[in-house]
């Protein structure tokens, strides 16, 4: 969109605080902001001439404009930072976090169980996390089965069955570690007492946990009851423990407070976040951040810490933070620190960051360490192949169909060596009737590259067509169409003889079949088999496939399949004779079979 054509909607553009969405000519969402005045923020970037390329590229694509009004700064705040999340438009921030964290979950049932869970079901559960490490997981929920008695059957202890008295006390109610709800030797409501002190410790909130058994040690002691007294004395010096190892010295116990340190490199920064509840550090965590339109430190830290809060459902009042950021919401004190136990915190997050940032250059270098023999099996490749390029980057694709009916494609992809398995694609073939490897290949490869062009992203060095020469003129004649015929090359790969043939080209070409080179081939058609084939099966166990024979009034699925796995193909059913059939399926079927083919035949 130019700025002419915005001159046309702009007046219809309101003037006030909400956010804006920027749209492609494929209907994707590309970019959202908010804005105090959305007219005049999205203006601004269409009366201005921009030195960045990328903020330049993004109002170039922009072809639709969408708009929502809220009520205050605020709302367009978390608005945006809830779309961003939902969408992951590809101009917007983006925040390295795709992992599925765990959760400490207290089941909606009588009795409460308390298990670790990766999955949040509405049920009336409560959901406490989430954690950023399921083994931090399994400490906590060992520490608390340490402290505080609570049961890990899965018995349904209704009422009624407790009533009933359908369940025994197990070996862990005389270990002491459950009170034997199950025959009702522990009240519902002593058990709720239970369950909030555990709250109370994963929240790392020890002292009212401490302070309640400390009551229950005085009472037992002065009840003479002394060995039971000794054991709560146990779980109070394991508590104390606990604390002094996790307490940030200085930090008072009842404040809760969120700490936020970043690192910024170019296009890449590293958020670290510490969450403090009653002067514990209960979680931590460092994300790697991917800028787009060269943000500012402050506003990529504004993000962050709108996503990081949301997503470990933060209640903190207090934001500590390394500088001032715009962060409109409601009741929140942003502190910046220039001394005392807030700054020690803060030098603290930055020394997490630090680590995560050497970390990560350590596993990369270890990475590269290995990728050297990878690389020089590539020149390898690039040798005998006379590749102009080294060829980091091979795509390799394949047809596919099913006892020849059904065609479908694949591609795999090799980056650097290593397959790039988040780069493979599943092709349904959609312009082609009927069994035809050279139309499909050609379909196939002109939607791949297509899609490749009009995002702009890198064509492979190399590209493999597995099959003859016909499948590497069709596949030629899409790069040809799409007019890319010079940006990469393209080699065809006999299935049998695994021979190499390069288009125009009258002899094939055969590598050392003990070389280095061509096991990396090898093992690329393998894999492109190997993914093909999974995508037949997910489809054909999807009910997908429907069969030809299926149709046929008389034959069913079971004579269908009994056909196809003795004559492995329709063509080939369609050939056999009446007789040859029928030792098969019977007379009558047989004659069913035989009639529909002919009728076939003589319709075309």
């Amino acid at each position: 969109m130019n700025s002419e054509q915005f001159q046309n909607i702009a007046a219809g553009i309101p003037q006030q605080p909400g956010i804006y969405k920027y749209y492609d000519a494929g209907n994707s969402l590309i970019y959202v902001g908010k804005a105090k005045n959305i007219r005049k923020r999205v203006s601004s970037y269409f009366n201005k001439t921009y030195t960045n390329y990328k903020t330049h590229e993004l109002v170039r694509r922009i072809t639709r404009i969408e708009f929502t009004i809220v009520n205050s700064e605020q709302d367009a705040f978390l608005l945006e930072n809830s779309l961003i999340k939902q969408y992951q438009p590809i101009f917007n921030i983006n925040l390295k976090d795709d992992k599925s964290y765990p959760f400490i979950v207290i089941k909606n049932e009588p009795f409460p169980r308390v298990f670790l869970t990766r999955k949040k079901i509405p049920d009336g559960s409560e959901y406490l996390g989430p954690y950023t490490s399921v083994k931090k997981v399994r400490e906590l929920i060992d520490f608390t089965r340490q402290t505080i008695p609570l049961r890990n059957c899965s018995l349904n202890l209704t009422e009624k069955n407790i009533e009933a008295k359908k369940f025994k006390v197990c070996l862990e109610y005389h270990l002491g570690n459950c009170k034997g709800p199950c025959e009702n030797l522990q009240s519902a409501e002593d058990y709720a007492d239970n369950i909030n002190q555990l709250k109370n410790l994963l929240k790392g909130n020890l002292s009212p946990v401490i302070r309640r058994f400390k009551e229950e040690m005085k009472r037992l002691a002065d009840e003479m009851a002394f060995e039971k007294a000794q054991l709560i004395h146990k779980k109070i010096e394991y508590l104390e423990n606990y604390q002094s190892k996790s307490v940030v010295a200085g930090l008072k116990e009842d404040q809760n407070v969120d700490v936020f340190s970043i690192i910024k490199d170019k296009d890449i920064a590293f958020v670290n976040y510490l969450m403090v509840r009653s002067g514990t550090i209960v979680q931590t965590q460092t994300n790697k951040v991917e800028t787009h339109l060269d943000e500012t430190e402050e506003e990529i830290l504004s993000f962050s810490v709108a996503q990081l809060r949301d997503s470990f459902a933060s209640d903190a009042k207090e934001i500590v933070l390394p500088f001032t950021i715009e962060y409109p919401e409601e009741g929140i004190t942003i502190s910046v620190p220039k001394g005392g136990d807030r700054k020690r915190l803060l030098e603290l997050s930055e020394k997490n960051a630090g680590y995560f940032i050497e970390d990560l250059k350590n596993k990369q270098r270890l990475k590269l360490s290995k990728n050297t023999d990878k690389i020089k099996v590539l020149e390898e490749l690039q040798r005998d192949l006379q590749l102009t390029d080294l060829p980091l980057h091979i795509e390799c694709f394949d047809n596919s169909n099913f006892q020849g009916s059904y065609p479908v494609s694949a591609m795999v992809c090799y980056i650097n060596g290593e397959p790039s398995k988040k780069d493979y694609r599943h092709f349904n073939i959609k312009t082609v009737e009927g069994i035809n490897d050279f139309a499909s290949m050609k379909e196939t490869v002109y939607r791949r590259y297509k899609r490749v062009v009009e995002e702009n992203r890198h064509i492979p060095e190399l590209i493999i067509i597995d099959g003859g020469k016909g499948q590497l003129s069709a596949a030629l004649e899409a790069i040809n169409e799409l007019k890319i015929n010079g940006k990469t090359t393209m080699v065809g790969l006999a299935k049998n003889e695994e021979e190499i043939f390069f288009p125009g080209d009258m002899q094939s070409l055969k590598l050392d079949y003990k070389s280095e080179s061509l096991k990396l081939i090898r093992q690329i058609r393998n894999e492109v088999h190997r993914f093909g084939i999974t995508f037949h099966r997910k489809k054909r166990s999807a009910g997908t496939f429907k069969n030809e024979l299926e149709d046929i009034p008389g034959i069913g699925k079971a004579t269908a399949n009994s056909l196809l796995k003795s004559f492995k193909s329709v063509k080939n059913i369609s050939a056999k004779t009446q007789e040859e059939l029928q030792e098969l399926v019977g007379t009558a079927r047989a004659k069913i079979l035989t009639e529909y083919f002919r009728q076939k035949l003589g319709d075309n």
